[in-house]
């Protein structure tokens, strides 16, 4: 069953999402600073690695918004 041309337009409106992990990565002033640990680990690497988590989950998030159905 195809949708309504609105809906598919309010589906589209959900991969702006999908541009946040991008822009938090894309000044890298922001993560190369001498900022503080977590556990040890330098802020570069748990930066990047809470980057990689939430792109993840956001990428999922699109995902089960905008599925058309599951048959």
């Amino acid at each position: 069953m195809k949708s309504s041309p609105e809906t598919r337009r309010a589906r589209r409106r959900w991969y702006w999402l999908l541009v946040v992990p991008y822009l938090a990565l894309l000044i890298p002033q922001v993560y190369t600073s001498g900022g503080p640990s977590l556990f040890g680990i330098p802020f570069f690497y748990w930066y990047q690695m809470s980057g990689s988590v939430t792109a993840a989950v956001i990428t999922g998030i699109v995902y089960l918004a905008t599925r058309e159905g599951d048959g």
